[in-house]
């Protein structure tokens, strides 16, 4: 009896790990028929034509918090979940700062060839955003660039918070803007790069914090990516603030760490100073002090 029992579970444990074998080897195919749909459609958008398109210069839709040039296939729906967890210098008092995140969910979805619609909710000051982003043109033979443009509104449902008890607030001191046009280049297999020449607008702004009033700030970002493996890539940015006063408690933000490609999903890990994910938060109001935090993105 004890023999027929200890068959059995041997079964039982050999046939449990055939399942999650094959599990993951169809997450596995699953992100490789996305590759080979973007060449598919490479060579089917280019059939007849000399100049045929270069594979994208970064696989995901975000280098970290930087957007890069990647746009959404037509009729795809993605999941995004976003999490900036508190200051590492914080220590063991915040668990070197997983006691504190902010969130951000964002559904996306290509509603046409190289356009795509976003809707996102931040928990940082309770942010709603809506954003679009616009192919222009793609990598070939003939022209050298990938060009995207970006566009987002960002409403702030928060300005009843103390931050803002010496103002007096109008509705339309809720919205921040920021337009975005993506250049980058497939250099070579392993190595992309990109730069984002950016406007932010931010209706209000704490005086107190910045020094003097600059709604309308221009910046230029830079962000890279460096394949390490076939599912492994690490990533960098910086964006740099023209219009930041000197004295300003804001800083120029920063970005690096990796991304972790399994089937359908890709897994951004990376340390920065800014503890928002929308473009004028972390453009404008990025923090001196690293935190960890991660990208999930789900593409269905």
């Amino acid at each position: 009896m004890h023999y027929k029992k200890l068959t059995l579970f041997f079964c039982f444990l050999f046939s449990l790990n055939t399942y999650l074998t094959q599990a993951q080897e169809d997450l596995l195919n699953e992100l490789d028929d996305l590759v080979k749909k973007d060449k598919d459609s490479t060579k089917n958008n280019n059939a007849g034509n000399s100049s045929s398109f270069e594979l994208p210069a970064f696989k995901t839709l975000k280098i970290g918090n930087l957007q890069s040039t990647k746009v959404a296939d037509q009729g795809d729906l993605f999941l995004i979940v976003s999490h900036r967890f508190g200051p590492l210098k914080d220590g063991l008092d915040t668990f070197l700062g997983l006691d504190l995140a902010n969130t951000k969910i964002e559904l996306l979805y290509s509603f046409f060839d190289g356009l795509q619609f976003s809707i996102s909710r931040e928990s940082f000051e309770k942010t709603l955003a809506f954003a679009s982003k616009l192919r222009l043109k793609r990598q070939s033979k003939s022209f050298p660039l990938n060009l995207t443009a970006y566009g987002t509104i960002n409403i702030n449902t928060e300005l009843s918070n103390s931050r803002f008890t010496n103002y007096t607030l109008k509705d339309e001191d809720r919205f921040s803007y920021a337009l975005q046009l993506l250049a980058s280049r497939r250099i070579s297999k392993n190595f992309s790069l990109e730069i984002a020449p950016t406007y932010v607008r931010e209706n209000l702004q704490i005086l107190e914090e910045t020094f003097e009033a600059n709604p309308n700030q221009f910046a230029l970002g830079i962000g890279g990516r460096l394949k390490l493996s076939k599912r492994i890539s690490f990533n960098a940015e910086y964006v740099h603030n023209f219009n930041r006063h000197k004295n300003s408690i804001f800083y120029n933000p920063y970005t690096f760490g990796v991304d972790i490609e399994t089937g359908g999903h890709v897994f951004q890990l990376l340390f920065t100073n800014a503890q928002s994910t929308n473009e004028p938060g972390f453009i404008s109001n990025a923090g001196g002090d690293i935190a960890f935090g991660f990208n999930i993105v789900r593409v269905f």
